[in-house]
């Protein structure tokens, strides 16, 4: 099962950001080690686009809930090192791992992969996953 090996610490940059002071550690199922770097902006589960109303009904059923997997999701689509499918199975694995419950962890996944796709960045930048041994 996954979980995170780290605590999420942010300061609030303005009214919808945040920025990470330590780097938040997700030990994922895959056995893999992903690291959010400290530094990095999230906007945890915000939804750019509110005024499809199916998304904002999955917005509101899962708004406060999975800061922690949000942020790995954010990093994730920044990044590109992973396909758009894989970072968002990432979020629902790290979405349990952080206690939020099924159902509630499958409406945010379903909302990501409705919705998604505009934010996902197809360009990989740098390596930032590790064998879970190293």
């Amino acid at each position: 099962m996954s979980r995170f090996v780290s605590t999420l610490k942010t300061d609030q940059t303005d009214r919808r950001t945040y920025t990470l002071l330590d780097d938040l550690v997700l030990a994922d199922d895959d056995q893999r080690t992903i690291i959010v770097p400290a530094g990095f902006v999230t906007d945890f589960a915000s939804i750019q686009v509110l005024h499809n109303a199916f998304l904002f009904v999955l917005f509101a059923l899962v708004s406060g809930y999975g800061n922690y997997a949000a942020t790995v999701h954010d990093f994730l689509y920044s990044e590109g090192q992973v396909s758009r499918k894989e970072a968002d199975a990432v979020l629902y694995r790290a979405l349990r791992a952080e206690g939020v419950a099924r159902w509630r962890a499958w409406l945010f996944w379903a909302g990501v992969r409705i919705g998604g796709a505009k934010q996902y960045n197809s360009t990989p930048t740098s390596s930032w996953f590790s064998s879970s041994g190293d």
